[in-house]
């Protein structure tokens, strides 16, 4: 059963998505276009994607300030696309190889075959760089975890555990006391999660500033492309096995 904040933030994310769908069909459109004449048409689509992107992470930190584990088991999202999550969301470096895989594949009218070998060294810098950033967030993610189990959690649970034993009056007062400890625990993890969170738009930050705009355009659709796909993908298997069930 989903909780209220739950419901919201499906609400709101099927919603985005919707809308990203619609972006889409309107960038494919524009890709189309194998020249540079509609340059300031690019910037404004990229713009326009971009300022839906942040739009997202502004609604994800503010719900994830009331409830950041609804955004590590997040329920509007189907197990496929909950497999593949890194700290809530997309992998930085994923940016770098779904690049790298445009350019080997080498798709008639893609922009990004042709980056000239300036725009690849400063690529590669910023990938060498992000994957610093991102090694920071997963150290930061392991201590947050291994603190579960420091000397304070450990006493506590043993207090918990002698008290709902025990069934004396000591049950609220310690429950309390983990009610403070959680409430610290939580508050790392929405940290984390943020950290997380800078690192994914830095990186598209990054990405598109060495990019033209026809192919900052040709990036962006293929990102939104992958994320819409994924989560089809993962609604229809979810549909086929809940038949299998019946």
């Amino acid at each position: 059963m989903k909780t209220e904040l739950e419901e919201k933030f499906t609400l709101f994310f099927e919603k985005w998505v919707f809308q990203l769908e619609e972006i889409l069909q309107v960038l494919l459109k524009v890709s189309k276009d194998h020249g540079n004449s509609h340059e300031a048409e690019n910037e404004a689509w990229v713009a326009k994607l971009t300022t839906h992107h942040k739009d997202y992470y502004t609604a994800k930190w503010a719900a994830a300030h009331e409830d950041v584990l609804a955004f590590f088991s997040p329920v509007w999202l189907s197990p496929l696309e909950n497999a593949y999550l890194w700290i809530t969301g997309w992998k930085p470096s994923m940016a770098f190889r779904l690049i790298e895989s445009r350019r080997q594949t080498g798709s008639p009218g893609s922009s990004l075959a042709d980056m000239t070998e300036e725009q690849l060294k400063r690529i590669e810098a910023l990938r060498v760089k992000i994957r610093v950033e991102e090694e920071k967030v997963e150290r930061e993610m392991e201590r947050q975890q291994v603190s579960m189990a420091d000397r304070r959690m450990v006493e506590l649970a043993r207090a918990s555990s002698r008290a709902q034993r025990n069934g004396d009056a000591a049950v609220s007062q310690v429950d309390g006391l983990v009610e403070v400890a959680l409430k610290s625990l939580l508050g790392g993890l929405e940290r984390v999660m943020k950290l997380a969170d800078c690192v994914r738009l830095k990186t598209m930050k990054g990405v598109l500033e060495v990019l033209s705009p026809k192919q900052c355009v040709d990036f962006l659709t293929s990102t939104s492309m992958l994320q819409i796909q994924m989560r089809k993908w993962g609604e229809k298997r979810d549909q086929s096995r809940h038949l299998d069930t019946e």
